[in-house]
C-alpha cells in the first residue's frame, strides 16, 4: 500500500512551506515535494504606484532582509530615472549593505542551520536551536552572537534611518552622508566582524570538519548536485554583493553566461508548477529539462556555494585564504586556472562563513576610505521615467527588481526574481534526493531522520517571506475533486475572483 509522510510545518526557515512525501508499494519513496502554499501578491499591488516608492513598498516583503530589497529598488530606480550615482553614494550604500551581510549570515549560521551540526541532526528537537547552541558552545560565545547582530543593526539604523525596513535609498543618491565620528564607529565595528568571522570560521573546523560522521554527510550523494551556478562577480571575477555583471558557469564550471542586469530577461526565464504558489526559474539557452541536474539541464543555482562557484576567487586576503582553503579540503582541483566546483550542497554552511568573513573585511576597506565622507550624497533627477531594472546579491542568492511606468512614473508592470526563487527547484531536486536516499524499504521514520531530510532545504537558507508573499486577508485555494477515471467533477474555490 503507498504510503505518505507530511512534514508540516518545515522549520528554521523565514516564511512557510511543508514538504511532501510519497512513497511506492516497496516502500520506497516515489517522489518528494517541498510545497509553498502561498501566494505572491507584491509584483501586483504595487502596480499604479509612484516608482519612488519601490525602496520602502519592496523592503516590506521581509522583516528579515528588507536591506536586500530596498537596495535593489534603489538600483532599479537609478536605472529607471537614467542617473548615475556619485562613487561616494556607491561606497556608502556598499558599507550598508556590507554590514547587513554580517548580521543576516551571523543568523543563519548559528540560529537556522548551525543547530542541525553543533548539537546534530538527531538531537532533541526542543534544543535544536539558537539556545541549544548557545548552551553547548557557552554563554560567552552567545553573547558574541548578539553583540555581532546588535552592532551592526546599530549602523543598519545609522544609515539606513531605520533599523529595519530602511528609507535612505535615493534614485542616484542616499539620505545619508557620513560624518567622521560616524566613520570611526563603523571603522570599529568591521574590526570586530572580522574577528567574529574568524572565530565562526574556526568553530565551522572544530565542531563539523573535525567531526568525520558531518564530513560524511556533507560530501554524500544524497546532498549532491551539479547543476549550472550563478552569481554576480566583479571586473576581475571575484565575487561581489552589491554591483558588477552577473556570472553563470555550468556544471564544469566554464563560464557559460555573464551579463548586465539589465539583460536578464534574455537569458532567465520562468515557469510554473500547479501544486505550487512559487515560480521556477531557468537559463533559456539550455531550457527546462525538469527537476535534473547535469549539463542538459537550465536548472541553475544561486547560493553562497553558487557565488563561490561562479567566481575566480574573492577580493580580500583573509577570505581569498579561505576560498583556496574551501576548495583545496573538497578536492577540487584547478582547471585553466579556477577551481572546478564543489557539488555538495551542505557545503554551503562553509561558504556562507567565508562571505561572512569576506563582508567584514569590505566593510573595514569602506570605512577607511578617503572619500566615505564626502558630503555630496545627492544627484539631480532631470529625465522621466520608463523602465529600470537593478540588481544586488541577496544573502540567499541573485536578486532582480524589474519596473516599467508610464509618463507620469506610475507603475505599470514589475516583475521580482528573488534569491529563494532562483533556488526554488534545486531546493525541490535536493528534497526528494535527501529523502529517496534517506528512507528505503524497512526504514523506520524518525523525527531525527525527519529532520536531516529538512537539511537538504535549509542549507540554501530560503526566505518563502521573500519568495512568496501572501496579499492581505485570505489566502486564495482552489480545490478539484477528481473520480477515479481522473476526471474533475467539481471544483471548489475561495477567494478567487
Amino acid at each position: 500500500m503507498k504510503q505518505r509522510i507530511t512534514i508540516d510545518p518545515i522549520t528554521r526557515l523565514e516564511g512557510h512551506g511543508k514538504i511532501e512525501i510519497f512513497l511506492d508499494e516497496e516502500g520506497e519513496v516515489e517522489n518528494a515535494y517541498l510545497q509553498i502554499p502561498e501566494l505572491r501578491g507584491f509584483e501586483q499591488f504595487t502596480v499604479g504606484r509612484p516608482a519612488e516608492e519601490m525602496p520602502r513598498i519592496t523592503n516590506r516583503i521581509c522583516g528579515v532582509c528588507p536591506e536586500a530589497h530596498h537596495m535593489a529598488a534603489t538600483k532599479a530606480l537609478d536605472a529607471l530615472f537614467d542617473v548615475e550615482p556619485p562613487s561616494v553614494v556607491k561606497k556608502i550604500r556598499e558599507l550598508f549593505y556590507a554590514s547587513f551581510y554580517c548580521t543576516d549570515h551571523t543568523v543563519h549560521f548559528y540560529a537556522l542551520g548551525g543547530p542541525d551540526f553543533v548539537l546534530g541532526p538527531e538531537s532533541d528537537p526542543a534544543e535544536r536551536n539558537i539556545l541549544g547552541v548557545i548552551h553547548k558552545v557557552g554563554v560567552d560565545i552567545g553573547m558574541e552572537v548578539i553583540n555581532c547582530r546588535k552592532r551592526n543593526h546599530d549602523i543598519i539604523k545609522m544609515l539606513g534611518g531605520r533599523g529595519i525596513h530602511p528609507v535612505s535609498g535615493l534614485p542616484g543618491g542616499w539620505s545619508v552622508a557620513i560624518t567622521e565620528e560616524m566613520r570611526k564607529e563603523i571603522e570599529d565595528a568591521a574590526h570586530k566582524n572580522i574577528a567574529f568571522a574568524e572565530f565562526s570560521l574556526k568553530l565551522f573546523d572544530d565542531v563539523v570538519l573535525a567531526n568525520k560522521d558531518y564530513v560524511d554527510l556533507i560530501v554524500s550523494d544524497a546532498f549532491t548536485h551539479k547543476t549550472y551556478y550563478m552569481g554576480t562577480v566583479d571586473e576581475n571575477n571575484h565575487v561581489n554583493f552589491y554591483d558588477g555583471m552577473i556570472r553563470v558557469v555550468d556544471p564544469e564550471g566554464k563560464e557559460f553566461l555573464k551579463y548586465h542586469s539589465k539583460d536578464y530577461a534574455e537569458h532567465i526565464a520562468e515557469r510554473v508548477e500547479p501544486w505550487t504558489y512559487l515560480k521556477f526559474p531557468y537559463l533559456k539557452a539550455v531550457g527546462w529539462k525538469g527537476f535534473e541536474d547535469g549539463m542538459d539541464s537550465g536548472v541553475y543555482c544561486a547560493t553562497p556555494l553558487s557565488r563561490l562557484n561562479a567566481a575566480d576567487g574573492m577580493a580580500t586576503p583573509k577570505a581569498q585564504e579561505h576560498f583556496d582553503r574551501f576548495y583545496e579540503t573538497l578536492g577540487s582541483k584547478k582547471v585553466d586556472g579556477r577551481y572546478q566546483p564543489v557539488h555538495h550542497r551542505l557545503a554551503t554552511h562553509w561558504a556562507r562563513l567565508i562571505e561572512l568573513l569576506y563582508a567584514a573585511e569590505r566593510m573595514l576597506e569602506l570605512a577607511t576610505d578617503p572619500e566615505i565622507t564626502d558630503p555630496n550624497v545627492r544627484m539631480p533627477i532631470t529625465t522621466t521615467p520608463r523602465e529600470g531594472v537593478g540588481s544586488v546579491e541577496a544573502p540567499r542568492g541573485t536578486l532582480t527588481h524589474h519596473y516599467k511606468t508610464d509618463e507620469n512614473g506610475i507603475l505599470t508592470d514589475v516583475n521580482l526574481i528573488v534569491g529563494t526563487t532562483n533556488n526554488y527547484a534545486p531546493i525541490a531536486m535536493s528534497v526528494k534526493k535527501a529523502a529517496q536516499s534517506l528512507i528505503t524499504k524497512g526504514t523506520v521514520i524518525t523525527e531525527g531522520l525527519l529532520n536531516t531530510i529538512e537539511m537538504a532545504f535549509r542549507n540554501y537558507d530560503p526566505c518563502m517571506s521573500c519568495a512568496t508573499h501572501s496579499l492581505p486577508g485570505q489566502m486564495p485555494l482552489e480545490v478539484n475533486i477528481i473520480n477515479a477515471d481522473g476526471e474533475v467533477i467539481e471544483t471548489v474555490s475561495q477567494y478567487i475572483d
